[in-house]
């Protein structure tokens, strides 16, 4: 992988899942809803000083999003934030920088 690019497209983890049950609260305050489902289905990683995660989570049945998490370094101490995201997804679109 080439420094600073995104990573190849890999299946969710639980570590993933957790991630993104962890930024859940932050994304239905930003995006004004309320997710039954919030399942993570593959993610890329981009290295900062950090890791930059772009997460395709599945909301409702055939719904889903894009999700931009970044995690800091583990001595800074901080839990992961949600930078940005993208509505409309389907299982289908590629997940790529945004």
């Amino acid at each position: 992988m080439m420094t600073g690019g995104l990573s190849e497209t890999k299946p969710a983890t639980p570590e993933i899942q957790q991630l993104v049950n962890q930024v859940k609260p932050q994304f239905q305050s930003q995006a004004n809803t309320n997710c039954a489902d919030f399942t993570a289905i593959v993610y890329k990683t981009q290295v900062v000083a950090g890791t930059m995660y772009f997460i395709k989570v599945q909301v409702s049945d055939g719904e889903y999003v894009h999700l931009k998490v970044f995690e800091s370094l583990p001595h800074e101490n901080t839990g992961p934030s949600l930078v940005g995201f993208q509505t409309g997804k389907t299982r289908d679109d590629p997940l790529t920088y945004f």
